[in-house]
């Protein structure tokens, strides 16, 4: 809300103005345009008093500078000044224009669809569980690795060696986790003899601390890395 003696051209759109008189009872209320509410107030001699308030404003183009925007608020460029670019014209860089002739129909009946014929067309091998023997044969080769040090470490050691494990599985064959029963076939021994429930238990503290994520799928369940811990930032 702004008082009449403020400049009129900071407005743009529909303005109200509103002037009331306790004394002599009379209220006065003006709507419309900025410039046209403006001349009825001085034709009215009411220049100076009452205050008005904005209604609606006019539309703007908004790919113009700050400096221009600032400029024709505050009335020092003139009002038929238009912007090079008008946003009311249509956009540029939108392509061209869709073809639906272009887009492929394919329609067969339910259930026909042979996903692995599909895959094999798009030459994605299907995916194979990495073999646990070939698992156990690059663990053991690598070297034995550091216990893990921290507070949320259970059993450092048998945890350095699961790590170990889940980094070959990622890396070297492309898995995003083992079944609970591949863990234990391939790395028991690794992993404090766990078997079993002890080593469910091993695994879900883990999970709990974030080092694991759990995949469910199908009569089994899995278990993958977190991209910390297998970094090991955790």
């Amino acid at each position: 809300m702004m008082e009449f003696g403020e400049k009129m051209s900071r407005l743009l759109g529909v303005v109200r103005y509103r002037f009331h008189s306790e004394d002599d009872d009379i209220e006065i209320l003006i709507e419309g345009e900025a410039s046209w509410v403006e001349e009825k107030v001085e034709e009215l001699g009411l220049t100076g008093v009452g205050w008005y308030t904005p209604v609606a404003f006019s539309a703007q183009a908004t790919n113009i500078s700050s400096v221009t925007s600032r400029k024709l608020l505050d009335g020092e460029m003139d009002e038929d000044f238009e912007p090079e670019f008008s946003s009311n014209e249509p956009p540029t860089d939108m392509g061209p224009e869709p073809d639906p002739t272009r887009i492929p129909v394919v329609r067969r009946p339910i259930g026909e669809l042979n996903l692995n014929e599909a895959i094999s067309r798009l030459e994605l091998g299907q995916y194979e569980r990495p073999d646990p023997i070939a698992l156990m044969e690059a663990l053991e080769d690598i070297e034995k690795p550091e216990p893990l040090h921290g507070m949320m470490s259970v059993d450092p050691e048998a945890e350095a060696w699961l790590r170990a494990l889940m980094g070959i599985v990622v890396r070297e064959f492309g898995a995003s986790g083992l079944r609970t029963e591949d863990i234990e076939e391939i790395a028991s021994k690794h992993l404090g003899g766990r078997e079993g429930v002890e080593l469910e238990v091993f695994l879900e503290s883990l999970f709990s601390a974030g080092k694991l994520v759990k995949i469910h799928g199908g009569d089994a369940i899995g278990w993958g890395p977190s991209p910390k811990w297998l970094g090991g930032r955790i």
